[in-house]
């Protein structure tokens, strides 16, 4: 069955909720990424392998969690209970059958679920990189499922906000099926460190930016 990757950060409010959510005979990876608060203690308190990624950033906690993983089948979602792990099972299903390489939870929010700031930065984003690549996504979501050793065939390098961005463009480059299901997107549990903050926002857009730059000049 497969690793289900969960970057956290000071996510003790909401972990508990993910781990239990899981589909049965999925495995957990909680890699914390620099927590001061219980994250690590619930998750392992709730049957999880908990990964350390001491340096910050969503990418650094990404390849962590990826370098942890054993199986065929590797998902990523965050930990923030704004995804329904419910859903993973959908996503799988689509890489196991052949039909996608690369299948990606395109958000569909709920109320509140997602500031007006991120939801505008994803668009312009999902935008451009239908732009450039010609592929149908309408979203850049961080719920997704591929085969694990093809994704570190690819060597992604970013460390920061710009891994889904650089797993997409680098997929595409690869030759890889990329595919989107929609997902409900919930309220998040606490606040977030990315698209809870403008800042945050500005942040994984000058990643991502520097990831659209790097990938116009290869």
């Amino acid at each position: 069955m497969p690793d289900v990757v969960l970057p956290a950060l000071n996510e003790a409010a909401a972990v508990e909720w993910v781990l239990r959510r899981l589909p049965v005979g999925y495995h957990a990876i909680v890699v914390d990424n620099g927590s001061t608060d219980a994250t690590a203690e619930i998750a392992r308190l709730h049957g999880a392998q908990v990964v350390s990624a001491p340096i910050r950033g969503f990418g650094s906690a990404c390849f962590a969690g990826l370098s942890a993983a054993t199986a065929e089948i590797v998902c990523f979602m965050d930990c923030d209970a704004s995804l329904d792990p419910i859903a993973l099972p959908l996503l799988v299903s689509y890489v196991e059958r052949g039909d996608a390489d690369l299948m990606i939870g395109s958000r569909a929010a709920r109320k509140g679920a997602w500031p007006a700031h991120a939801r505008w930065a994803n668009r312009v984003l999902a935008f451009e990189t239908r732009r450039r690549t010609g592929l149908d996504l309408r979203d850049l979501g961080p719920m997704r499922a591929m085969r694990r050793e093809p994704l570190l065939d690819l060597g992604l390098r970013d460390r920061r906000s710009g891994w889904p961005l650089e797993m997409v463009l680098s997929a595409h480059r690869a030759g890889w099926t990329i595919g989107d299901v929609p997902i409900d997107y919930l309220p998040r549990a606490g606040r977030s460190k990315v698209t809870g903050t403008v800042a945050g926002t500005v942040r994984a857009i000058k990643d991502m930016g520097r990831m659209l730059r790097n990938d116009g000049r290869s």
